[in-house]
């Protein structure tokens, strides 16, 4: 596949803990900013933050295979080695997953390994890997 980068772009209430999350936690480089936006690489991709005063995130959520997946959602299909080197990596952070690591799908097509939880603003981030990419659009 050749992808080309894509650019998303959030509201949040607070420019400085997410400016620590992105970078701290996730590891994203920091690329341009104002006082009130940020942009991160985000694994090649480029997002957007912008402080919005008085913000209030909502998000409703799906049953799936048997969890409460919030929608929306956005995240990264990672390689799984990288996806099982990501959970080590958060490990220390303490995060409170709203999915905690586990494979989903187990034995079916579409098999991957995923997880769930929320940056600062409450938006909900997935990671998730497929031991083949033939396995991403697969039914």
């Amino acid at each position: 596949m050749n992808i080309r980068p894509f650019h998303l772009a959030f509201p949040v209430k607070n420019i400085k803990a997410t400016k620590k999350f992105y970078s701290e936690i996730l590891g994203c480089s920091l690329g341009r900013e104002a006082h009130d936006w940020v942009d991160f690489n985000f694994f090649g991709h480029q997002i957007s933050f912008h402080e919005i005063q008085g913000y209030q995130h909502v998000e409703p959520t799906n049953p799936i295979d048997g969890h409460s997946v919030p929608v929306p959602h956005f995240g990264i299909i990672l390689k799984m080695a990288e996806w099982e080197e990501l959970v080590e990596r958060l490990k220390p952070f303490n995060l409170t997953y709203m999915i905690r690591p586990y494979i989903r799908f187990k034995g079916q097509v579409g098999e991957q390994a995923t997880m769930f939880f929320k940056d600062p603003n409450g938006i909900s981030l997935e990671f998730k890997a497929f031991n083949s990419d033939s396995q991403i659009f697969a039914h």
